[in-house]
């Protein structure tokens, strides 16, 4: 395809701004980790239990939009979807940061769960669905890059509001703090502003041209498509949603996803969303807070080393965008599991021998350098662009809620797992998981750059076709 055919410029505002979906996913998810401490002497909240809960109490939410976002986009299409998830946030923002009670707090980050789920899942799938192929993965790794930049927003904005907390200071001084009576509500509210800036944005973005076609509604898709290309580049790919549309006219029910050559590629997206969940990132996160302290960081600039992982993630994610359509994304996913289980067994073994300061922040800083250059892009490529066109958006839904499942099921079990393996038994364990999922991508993972979500589908289609005859095409390189 000529360059000549495509308009990049346009393309790129509306990647960029359904890609803020993934930015207000990154700012939501944690900017509440700085405001912790804060809500916690506010809402006097001491135990354990309703700690975990005020935290992870996003994650049903997050289930749920995940759960509805795929009959959203089959009924509504990808914007408007989109749109109610930008409503969301902003209603999440405005309720946390008003909250007077536990519970309305819990309700608002909920409500704000749901809002990721959404964004999670349509993000990406509609960057896939308006992006020409060879530049495919580089668009839906935006995504990526976007929930990065969400992530570090939340960590500066965190820092920038806080005032430094005196150690030893009591619960009630705390209180008393601008911290306690009005910075934690700051954190939560300045979500709002993104979030608003985003909901105007989506006015001016297209519905996507596979949905509208899918739909009945060719003349709009086609109208759609000369926006982003020729007049020859919207016939052609007209024509490739058409043939692949024409093979099931059916109403699309969670039953198709079972189908035989559906039904491995579901299973695929599933155990790579989950496999992003517990490929062992977590737990470089859960442990931050102590090894900055092992390296002797003093406790007032934790905040400070917290913001140095998130620059290390936004500047690989920004090192992966050409390397997803360059390299491929299966290469970059064995690199990545295979990466992260040797700095696994390196930090486990540190910890084993009782090796700590500045030898394991290292390796860590490695772990999230390989893990934001890797796995945290590629999974969303992956999941926008292997599933056939008339279940995407219901596939798009299960693998973004498998992978939220695993999120939810990781942040309750690990205090647990911690508790009874110690730190080097963790590591271990998620470098013996990153093995296995090594093993899994090389079986099973197929490569995608540079090939149309049409031919993609043919392609997937012939390898899982179960009748006799069909064509069994080799694992591509």
């Amino acid at each position: 395809m000529h360059n000549t055919e495509l308009k990049m410029g346009y393309i790129w505002t509306i990647c960029l701004v359904a890609a803020c979906g993934g930015l207000l996913f990154g700012y939501d998810w944690v900017v509440i980790g700085g405001a912790k401490p804060f809500y916690e002497a506010w809402f006097n909240i001491t135990d354990p239990a309703q700690s975990g809960w005020a935290m992870s109490s996003a994650l049903v939410g997050c289930v749920f939009g995940a759960l509805i976002s795929g009959w959203c986009a089959d009924r509504f299409g990808r914007r408007l979807p989109l749109i109610l998830s930008a409503i969301l946030f902003t209603l999440s923002a405005l309720g946390t940061a008003l909250a007077n009670s536990f519970d309305i707090f819990v309700l608002y980050r909920i409500v704000g769960g749901i809002g990721i789920g959404l964004a999670s899942a349509l993000s990406p799938l509609y960057i896939a669905e308006v992006s020409p192929a060879e530049k495919r993965g580089r668009f839906v790794a935006v995504n990526q890059l976007t929930i990065v930049i969400g992530v570090l927003a939340a960590q500066l904005i965190n820092l920038l509001i806080a005032e430094p907390v005196a150690p030893g200071a009591t619960q009630q001084t705390i209180i008393e703090s601008w911290n306690g009576q009005m910075g934690w509500r700051w954190m939560f509210g300045s979500g709002m502003v993104p979030a608003l800036a985003f909901l105007l944005l989506l006015f001016v973005v297209p519905e996507s041209p596979r949905w509208l076609m899918k739909v009945g509604k060719e003349a709009r898709a086609r109208q759609m498509l000369e926006r982003i290309g020729s007049p020859e580049y919207a016939a052609r790919t007209i024509n490739d949603i058409a043939r692949t549309l024409a093979k099931d006219e059916q109403k699309v029910a969670f039953s198709t996803l079972l189908q035989p050559q559906v039904k491995p590629v579901v299973i695929i997206g599933m155990v790579l969303a989950v496999f992003q969940q517990w490929c062992g990132i977590n737990v470089i996160f859960n442990y931050a807070q102590e090894i900055f302290a092992s390296a002797g960081f003093d406790i007032n600039d934790t905040l400070k080393s917290i913001v140095a992982t998130g620059i290390i993630n936004l500047v690989f994610t920004i090192a992966a965008l050409p390397l997803v359509d360059k390299l491929g994304r299966r290469r970059l996913m064995l690199l990545g599991a295979g990466g992260l289980t040797l700095i696994y067994i390196l930090i486990a073994g540190a910890y084993g021998m009782g090796l700590m300061g500045w030898p394991v922040l290292l390796l860590v800083l490695a772990a999230i350098a390989v893990y934001a250059l890797t796995l945290a892009p590629v999974t969303w490529v992956l999941l926008s662009e292997i599933f056939p066109n008339r279940v995407r958006g219901l596939a798009m839904s299960l693998g973004t809620l498998a992978l939220w499942v695993a999120c939810f099921l990781l942040t309750y079990t690990f205090p647990l797992l911690n508790a009874s393996l110690g730190a080097a038994g963790s590591f271990l364990l998620y470098g013996i998981i990153c093995a296995a999922g090594w093993l899994f991508i090389q079986r099973s993972v197929p490569e995608t750059k540079g090939v149309t979500l049409e031919a993609l589908e043919e392609q997937l289609a012939a390898r899982y076709q179960s009748v006799p005859g069909a064509a069994q095409p080799g694992r591509e390189r």
